[in-house]
């Protein structure tokens, strides 16, 4: 059946309104093209986003693991490419016949940034849940699917600790496996790239990923 997006588009517009422009409201279809989720949005300045975008690191997760135990992810902190912080909600959409499967996302996006500079006035309403737990830099969020396995490829290569031309076979086993755990073969001639940036064939990058 799909989304209901007549539905989604009166939700999303109430919130931007109620929340101002800074308030970013994005719908992702995850029944269709994945790597054109986006398919409605309000407020699309907040991350120079557009219909027809790509997924976050949240969607691709989202596809990841028992989706009967996905939980909304809400109150986290991610940043624009140009370094703005935003207060980020993500809403799983199950499908109605089938609450195991997830049909789409609603994703609030709000533009702290400003208030930051004032936090200390008004702290309990950018407070988010990850202030709770030891600092950690926020997520970036792409505006497409080569800059998102782009950032996968950057993180998997920062949680090893080495450049690739100095990494070992152990080493690029687990970039690799840290980037099927994040999702990032969902994404359509992953392979190839994934293969060239680290300097084996298909094949051996199979037999990493299988190779828990």
């Amino acid at each position: 059946m799909g989304l209901n997006l007549s539905f989604l588009a009166q939700i999303a517009k109430g919130i931007a309104k109620q929340f101002g422009d800074n308030c970013e409201v994005v719908i992702h279809d995850l029944t269709k093209n994945l790597e054109e989720s986006v398919v409605l949005i309000e407020n699309g300045h907040v991350t120079n986003r557009k219909i027809g975008d790509g997924p976050s690191h949240v969607v691709l997760n989202a596809l990841k693991g028992d989706l009967t135990k996905l939980e909304d992810h809400l109150g986290y902190l991610t940043k624009t490419s140009d370094g703005r912080i935003l207060k980020s909600s993500t809403i799983f959409i199950r499908n109605e016949n089938n609450p195991s499967k997830i049909d789409g996302i609603l994703s609030i996006n709000y533009d702290i940034t400003g208030l930051l500079l004032v936090e200390s006035s008004i702290k309990s309403l950018v407070v988010s849940e990850a202030d709770k737990l030891p600092s950690k830099e926020p997520e970036r969020i792409t505006q497409n699917v080569s800059d998102l396995l782009d950032d996968l490829l950057e993180q998997s290569v920062a949680l090893v600790g080495k450049p690739v031309a100095l990494m070992t076979k152990e080493d690029k086993v687990t970039a690799i496996q840290f980037l099927n755990d994040a999702g990032a073969f969902l994404i359509t001639k992953s392979g190839d790239k994934v293969s060239n940036y680290f300097g084996i064939s298909k094949y051996t990058l199979y037999s990493y990923i299988g190779s828990k």
